[in-house]
């Protein structure tokens, strides 16, 4: 039967100031006014009380469930470089082109693929939880076909574009959740889960290296779609709306007006521009530390150490988020990777100032994306009608506008010689240095529009 809810939508201000527990009147009530021989059939209307939002068993139990899927799902193709590595130096791929393109690959998709999978949920929000399912049985079925590639285009398809779709699909109906469990908070709750992303990047580059170094890429890929579903698999339980999903037919209406919104169109320039370089560190570290005479556990160090700092900085950027004006949260965010990757990256030729680097720039520019919840607010601020999900939605796109380019872009650029006379900056990797410090400072495009009174 249809029922009547009471509670605000997860914008609304009243209820971010004063969470409450939100009351459902079952639909015997209206029946009670039309026909009073119904009333004394079944008695008082019962009442159901919807979990609080910001605080609670429940949100917080949701939101432990979303951070250990944010490890699962986008850490794997955050320790790319490992497979990087591994690939361009044993058979059958090395010496092959390309290989870069497989990481971006998995990852820009899963981005670019954010508004069609987010308008589906939008318009069938039904499917949001069978979706994790589906989107997780794809992803070890993507593990498996990748186990069996001998050519870089088999690895492109099947741990690059099908481990894609299998994310996305998977990793979506989180974020629409997120939305409905967190309203004041949702700066810090968003700050948290993505800190899951830096988790993985920790946890993820010593286990598969060890992987790989004592069985080969075919066991190690067997062996994480096994992980992947025995632990992703019990979270389904807990990933789930905090509001009723609608029992009726009729599809949720999205607002993509806010495209045309100059403060929007601002934000998003920077977003795009700060993707294009964001990447590249994490493909090529590894492989440039080995040039330094680092050993294998050394190499995977580089990645450790930026998702490490990745972790701790989303978490302070989440807190400051919900406090500071969103262009001032983007400013320290593009100052700190900026200058991390002009002073220490370009003049890191000794191993242990390329480890200074990686903690700086995990901690700066690891925290951009947790300005979207920043960002969300501002647009939904400037024009009511816009859906935040969708917002969040284009934000990752442009983020994989960026990812998807980043790697024809970067093999390129590493074969294109040297760009100075000291540090990286003499070396095939000083074009990298270059691309990444310049993409960095353009994420701050932002900053500008608060002085032309844009925000």
């Amino acid at each position: 039967m249809k029922s009547a809810l009471t509670t605000t939508q997860p914008g609304d201000t009243t209820e971010a100031s004063t969470p409450r527990r939100t009351t459902i009147y079952d639909s015997n009530i209206e029946l009670n006014a039309i026909n009073p021989r119904h009333s004394e059939a079944v008695g008082t209307a019962p009442e159901f009380s919807l979990p609080p939002v910001d605080r609670g068993k429940d949100a917080w139990l949701f939101l432990l469930s979303a951070f250990i899927l944010e490890i699962l799902v986008w850490g794997f193709p955050f320790a790319y470089g490992i497979f990087q590595e591994y690939y361009t130096s044993h058979p059958p791929f090395e010496g092959e082109h390309n290989i870069a393109i497989i990481g971006t690959c998995a990852m820009g998709l899963m981005y670019l693929s954010s508004p069609l999978v987010f308008g589906m949920l939008a318009w069938y929000p039904k499917l949001r939880r069978p979706c994790i399912l589906i989107g997780l049985i794809i992803m070890c079925l993507s593990l498996g076909l990748s186990s069996l590639s001998t050519t870089v285009p088999h690895l492109i398809a099947s741990q690059g574009v099908f481990y894609a779709i299998g994310g996305a699909l998977c990793y979506s109906p989180a974020i629409t959740f997120m939305d409905e469990w967190f309203v004041k908070r949702k700066g810090m709750a968003f700050g948290m889960m993505w800190a899951g992303t830096g988790l993985g990047g920790v946890i993820l580059p010593l286990l598969l290296q060890f992987l790989l170094n004592k069985y080969g890429f075919r066991t190690t890929l067997r062996v994480w779609a096994v992980v992947l579903f025995a632990a992703t698999a019990p979270l389904y339980m807990f990933l789930k709306p905090r509001l009723p999903v609608a029992q009726t037919t009729n599809h949720r209406a999205f607002n993509l007006f806010f495209l045309k919104n100059k403060s929007f169109l601002l934000l998003q320039l920077g977003n795009i521009l700060e993707g294009f370089g964001y990447f590249v560190p994490s493909i090529y570290l590894p492989t440039y530390a080995k040039s330094l005479g680092a050993s294998n556990s050394v190499s995977a160090l580089t990645l450790i150490l930026i998702n490490i700092a990745a972790v701790f900085g989303c978490v302070v950027m989440g807190w400051i988020v919900d406090r500071w004006h969103i262009t001032t949260c983007i400013f320290v965010s593009t100052v700190g990777s900026t200058l991390s990757v002009f002073l220490l990256w370009g003049f890191s030729t000794h191993l242990s100032l390329l480890l200074v680097f990686c903690v700086m720039y995990g901690l700066f520019a690891g925290s951009y994306t947790t300005t979207y919840p920043g960002i969300m607010k501002v647009v939904s601020k400037n024009q009511q009608t816009a859906d935040p999900t969708m917002v969040f939605a284009v934000l990752v796109a442009g983020r994989g506008i960026g990812n998807v380019a980043c790697g024809p872009v970067s093999e390129a650029l590493i074969r294109a010689g040297e760009v100075g006379q000291k540090g990286l900056y003499n070396s095939e990797y000083g074009p990298l240095v270059l691309f990444t410090g310049i993409s960095a400072a353009l994420g701050g495009l932002s900053c500008f529009g608060r002085k032309l009174g844009w925000f």
